[in-house]
């Protein structure tokens, strides 16, 4: 499998954890974000949306969206399991995962954030807009799990919701957010980045690392 990705990209960072969990090998393609090589020619004849991740399976086939990659990867390789089998909670989970990855990574991005800029907004305005949208979805998570035990999001094991987890909260560090205002969150960062497949797919940790 080749994995295309960027290593501050979060979707990447996501598919880089689910990877190292279900113990499957990749070929990492880096495509510098700031330097605009996911709107190469090349690039977008493999996801014509611009967009990190994108995962080519051993026989080429495409995949692109970060959660569909998990998901299917998880069809593949069922074990670990990174959803419950119980209908109910498979459905809090997915809800958990989608609150960052599609109501508050989207709307901070990198492709976001150039357009404020593009529409000349101070940098101040900016970084701000990031972390109001950061504070927003931590905010609610740390609702939707206040009442789970742990240590991770949904129990003793990572799900989906971990994986998605980790990544908004180093973004969320990033752009100066005081995250000491999400303890139950701490908790189920703390207990995945103790794991070695959650410390080896972190940013510092990837060859492209600036």
């Amino acid at each position: 499998m080749k994995l295309h990705g960027y290593f501050r990209s979060s979707a990447s960072y996501r598919v880089r954890i689910a990877l190292n969990l279900k113990g499957l090998d990749a070929d990492h393609l880096s495509h510098h974000l700031r330097k605009g090589e996911q709107r190469d020619p090349a690039f977008l004849a493999i996801n014509p949306q611009g967009l990190v991740p994108a995962l080519q399976d051993d026989g080429g086939a495409v995949l692109t969206q970060s959660l569909a990659i998990i998901e299917w990867l998880e069809e593949i390789r069922p074990q670990p399991a990174l959803l419950p089998w119980d209908p109910l909670r498979r459905a809090r989970v997915r809800a958990f995962a989608l609150v960052l990855a599609c109501d508050t990574h989207p709307v901070q991005n990198l492709k976001v954030l150039a357009r404020l800029r593009e529409l000349g907004l101070p940098e101040e305005q900016v970084t701000g807009w990031a972390a109001w949208a950061n504070r927003e979805g931590l905010a609610a998570c740390e609702a939707l799990i206040a009442g789970e035990p742990g240590p991770f999001c949904f129990g003793e094991a990572p799900t989906i919701a971990d994986l998605c987890l980790v990544p908004q909260l180093f973004n969320a560090r990033r752009f100066g957010v005081d995250v000491a205002a999400y303890p139950r969150l701490l908790r189920a960062e703390a207990a995945a980045l103790a794991m070695k497949a959650f410390a080896d797919a972190a940013p510092d940790k990837q060859a492209d690392a600036e």
